[in-house]
């Protein structure tokens, strides 16, 4: 097996070896978010076989608090490979956690259900997702690095860019695989076993990703380094325990990563989130929407990738935050009145309140789903929150029951199991349309795009994907320019996975906790405007920029 390395300082085009490097190292995020999108979109059948002991509605808090484990537990992968990757080598950590990310996702293709194996089911998927979720951890900060480690100076922003646009890859082929699989299969047959095959489909992708790797050699920078003795023997320690470099951690959490994370979340996974949920959009459209975005979106990673090196990272990442941050609710509205138009309308012409003894209303904020509502006054605001109806809440006497009022007229609500038919056909009556509604888009076929009510919601996602290539495509080149060679896979790889594990990860489950619990559609939008706009001050005054460091002195 010839091992491939590229040592050469050349400045022109990108040559073969280096084409390959880019390659090897991009696999593992398409491996990524080929599982994120495959266990995200089956979380459903996923709850229905591995916690089938629950009612049906804890069965999907439990697959969706099973599915967050992974992204908890990334920042500790983060240091756990990281430090590995400081010290044995970026070659061999990295493909370590493609193994580890791998083999995991094609376990849970074979993992026998729950009434197979009872308990011992939902414990085995948990602890692939908790070890997926370390693995993650340490592959993105190897990827990133050894990329960067390869460039030629002034073209880091560049190469680096195409990391971020295979991780678009992974979420066609986990959309086509689920596709293809359901139309192949049936639902019944796909609900029953077929949901296993885009898991096990994943081993092809894990051997191509493994025999590539195996071809590669050691980070020339990093070796060059190890040779000479510089290598650090506590990585930790010099990462975190000391402040020069632990401010670049946190001013690259603060000033980068966490609002990347949020508009990266919004623009794709909050947007398909509201469409399904909340504007009720079918699951078919919704997501030919989201790919068509992507599918005209994609290339501006690399676009503002290479722009980066031309007029910095700074000025596209926090451009990208802070526009993003001053849009989103507009754009958000927009889509609302051309996705489903009805619910619009009755937003802006119907007005509910909830009117109730203030003793009886509680906090319905439940980021995790995992609360669960009894009193009449919550069942009732939760109802007209799943069904999208904008309301606000009043206060009624001590010991008044619960009533809904709807354009000034009283609906009784005495059902606490949140199921009210009073409540339903009113709220049906105001306007407020139901799943299947003639008004909301639908699309019949793959390329069902030049109707104007579709052409018009692609191009407002696309804008989303625009803010996201502008925030995300050059972001690894900055992270491995802030951070020296001897601590870098530690340094930058934590605060990429707070960054997006955290404050991006949680946040469709966090903008609709939000949403239940003002009764304002757009409220979740919130969210990520905020951390997008600290991001933004905190980075342009705060950041260093950092296109014209030389990493190979450092």
């Amino acid at each position: 097996m010839t091992a491939i390395t590229v040592t050469s300082e050349k400045t022109g085009g990108m040559t073969k070896d280096e084409r390959f490097v880019i390659l090897a190292s991009s696999l593992g995020t398409v491996f990524e978010w080929y599982d994120f999108y495959l266990y995200g979109s089956l979380a459903s059948i996923i709850g229905a076989q591995f916690f089938s002991a629950y009612p049906p509605a804890t069965r999907d808090i439990f697959a969706l608090l099973a599915f967050a484990a992974g992204f908890l537990v990334r920042p500790f992968g983060a240091i756990v490979f990281g430090r590995v990757g400081d010290i044995v080598g970026r070659k061999y950590t990295f493909l370590i956690t493609i193994l580890i990310m791998g083999l995991s996702t094609f376990i849970v293709g074979l993992l026998p259900n729950a009434a197979t194996i009872g308990f011992a089911a939902p414990v085995i998927l948990i602890a692939l997702r908790l070890a997926q979720g370390l693995a993650l951890g340490g592959e993105y900060g190897g990827a990133a690095t050894y990329v960067a480690e390869h460039a030629p100076n002034g073209k880091r922003g560049y190469y680096t860019s195409f990391i971020q646009t295979t991780a678009t890859l992974g979420l066609f082929m986990s959309l086509l695989v689920i596709l293809f699989t359901r139309t192949a299969t049936g639902e019944a047959e796909f609900a029953a076993w077929g949901w296993r095959i885009p898991f096990l489909v994943s081993v092809f992708l894990l051997g191509i990703s493994v025999w590539i790797r195996l071809r590669l050699n050691e980070s020339p920078i990093f070796q060059k380094m190890k040779d000479e003795g510089k290598s650090s023997k506590a990585p930790l320690t010099e990462a975190f325990a000391n402040w020069g470099n632990a401010k670049f951690v946190l001013l690259a959490l603060i000033g980068g990563t966490m609002g990347q994370g949020v508009v990266w979340y919004t623009g794709q996974f909050y947007a398909l989130f509201f469409l399904q949920s909340i504007l009720k959009v079918d699951g078919y459209t919704s997501n030919l929407l989201i790919a068509w975005s992507l599918v005209f979106g994609t290339g501006f990673f690399i676009v503002f990738g290479a722009l980066s090196d031309r007029i910095g990272r700074k000025p596209i990442i926090l451009g990208g935050c802070l526009i993003a941050a001053l849009t989103f609710i507009p754009i958000f509205k927009m889509i609302s009145s051309n996705a489903n138009p009805a619910l619009e309308k009755a937003i802006q012409l119907t007005k509910v309140e909830v009117v109730a003894d203030p003793a009886g209303c509680g906090d319905l904020f439940n980021p995790v789903g995992t609360r669960v509502f009894t009193a009449p006054c919550d069942t009732a605001r939760a109802l007209l929150a799943r069904s999208s109806v904008k309301y606000s809440t009043s206060y009624g006497p001590a010991g008044s029951g619960v009533k809904v009022v709807i354009n000034g007229k009283d609906v009784p609500y005495a059902d606490a199991k949140a199921s009210d038919p009073a409540v339903t056909a009113a709220i049906a009556a105001a306007g407020y349309p139901k799943a299947g509604h003639p008004e909301i888009v639908r699309m019949s076929h793959p390329f069902d795009i030049f109707r104007p009510q579709v052409a018009a919601i692609i191009g407002l996602l696309f804008i989303l994907v625009i803010f996201v290539t502008m925030v995300y495509g050059p972001i690894a080149a900055m992270l491995v320019e802030l951070f020296p060679t001897r601590i870098r896979y530690t340094s930058l790889s934590l605060p990429y996975h707070i960054g997006n594990g955290w404050f991006g990860g949680l946040l469709p489950a966090t903008a609709f906790a939000i949403v239940a619990s003002t009764g304002d559609i757009y409220a979740g939008l919130w969210y990520p405007i905020i951390f997008a706009a600290i991001t933004a001050v905190v980075g342009f005054i705060a950041l260093p920029e950092t296109k014209d460091v030389d990493i190979t002195t450092n």
